[in-house]
């Protein structure tokens, strides 16, 4: 309803006041964007139609020439992006950083970072807890130093832990991406709120025994990564129009990613194969 409403007002805007310029896409042309994030966004970059990816060609197809800085390591939670922000993404000067940390701080359980201090006193955690500190002072404290840095951050809300809405570990996250909305407002940045729209097309798609976005309930299939990318190109101010162009462009690169995943396939197959062979192949004397 929400978003309906948004997409409304620029074309109210211009049948009334036509004098006035369309909003311009924030990135310009020959910026650098940081993608800093866990596994999903390392495979928004490895995969040809990764989010990353698609999103560097969807402003390609706007007429914007982007530099990708890959900053996404599988596993990562909010303090470990927070100890590597500096070497990974500030040292290399992006005007930009878009910030996807949420999923593993949840999923991870006793080894999560708790949303804050009273969560961290819960007894849900393992004895290393204060060492992570928490998802609040650690996500925090990395808009606060890019700014500072002179980046312009963009947060990304945690999508989804399996596509079952309602299981334990969806509600788990819930308040934390309440808190990437709050601090979005607070610190004024921008938010593409990925998780609502994962939720809306999971729900419209009403396919409950069939995965819709991702390949194992977390980690994102081609559906996914468009998604992703859609989100993150609205939150850069792409209109309809720019991301029709940006969508007809990532053609090819949807192509390219079936052969990729073949190829993987074939590899796993391949390689467990080897490992068969050698465990059952007759010992030396």
């Amino acid at each position: 309803m929400t978003r309906t409403y948004l997409r409304l007002i620029p074309i109210v805007a211009t049948l009334a006041l036509p004098h006035f310029a369309k909003a311009e896409i924030a990135v310009k042309n020959g910026e650098k964007i940081a993608f800093l994030g866990d596994s999903i966004t390392a495979g928004g970059w490895g995969n040809p139609a990764g989010y990353v990816r698609l999103v560097i060609a969807g402003l390609d197809a706007n007429g914007i020439k982007a530099e990708p800085v890959p900053a996404g390591i599988g596993g990562h939670k909010s303090d470990q992006m927070l100890a590597r922000l500096d070497k990974d993404v500030l040292i290399k000067k992006p005007q930009w950083m878009t910030l996807s940390c949420g999923v593993n701080d949840v999923w991870h359980g006793p080894r999560g970072v708790p949303l804050d201090e009273a969560m961290a006193k819960s007894g849900s955690y393992d004895d290393k807890v204060a060492t992570r500190g928490t998802y609040k002072t650690n996500i925090t404290a990395i808009i606060d130093q890019a700014k500072a840095a002179g980046v312009k951050p963009v947060l990304l809300t945690a999508t989804v832990i399996q596509e079952k809405l309602d299981n334990k570990e969806n509600g788990l996250l819930a308040p934390y991406n309440d808190f990437l909305r709050q601090l979005a407002k607070e610190k004024s940045v921008p938010l593409a709120d990925l998780n609502a729209m994962c939720q809306e097309r999971i729900k419209a798609e009403n396919k409950p025994t069939q995965k819709v976005l991702t390949n194992d309930g977390v980690h994102m299939a081609t559906e996914g990564n468009k998604l992703m990318a859609l989100g993150v190109l609205q939150a850069f101010g792409l209109n309809a129009a720019e991301l029709d162009k940006a969508k007809a462009a990532w053609l090819p690169l949807e192509a390219a990613a079936v052969e990729y995943a073949k190829k993987q396939t074939e590899a796993r197959a391949k390689a467990a194969a080897e490992k068969t062979k050698r465990a059952t192949a007759p010992k030396a004397l």
